[in-house]
């Protein structure tokens, strides 16, 4: 089998007002912001173009349901569709079914901790 995680695809958190905190990363700590947030763009060991998203949600979102936490990290996969049949081989829980759009594929897992983690299959080859 391929490499499972190949990269973290981004870093999302509940904030009370998701406006107000990109705007005091943009002025206090320079990200560039926009409407999702702030994609950190940079190379992996091979010269790969690669890309992490940084995104605030609000704070009563049901987006990271049905975790608890306050946060959720998404993880660049090879191949999702192997991936999510493996583990669920090996008894890991499954959030919903796998979803398609423009930029990929998306599966959610829990892990023992109760913490909902995304998987993402990117369908631009170079964000694998």
């Amino acid at each position: 089998m391929s490499k499972k995680v190949t990269g973290i695809g981004g870093i999302f958190f509940k904030a009370k007002d998701p406006e107000t905190t990109k705007k005091w990363y943009a002025q206090h700590l320079g990200l560039k912001v926009d409407a999702y947030g702030s994609t950190f763009w940079w190379k992996d060991q091979n010269d790969k173009d690669c890309l992490t998203q940084w995104s605030p949600f609000k704070d009563d979102t049901d987006y990271f349901d049905p975790s608890a936490q306050s946060f959720m990290v998404n993880y660049r996969v090879d191949n999702l569709s192997d991936l999510v049949t493996s583990l669920q081989a090996s008894g890991v829980e499954l959030i919903g079914e796998i979803q398609e759009f423009d930029y990929g594929k998306f599966a959610w897992i829990m892990d023992p901790d109760g913490y909902k983690i995304e998987l993402w299959e990117p369908v631009d080859e170079q964000l694998k």
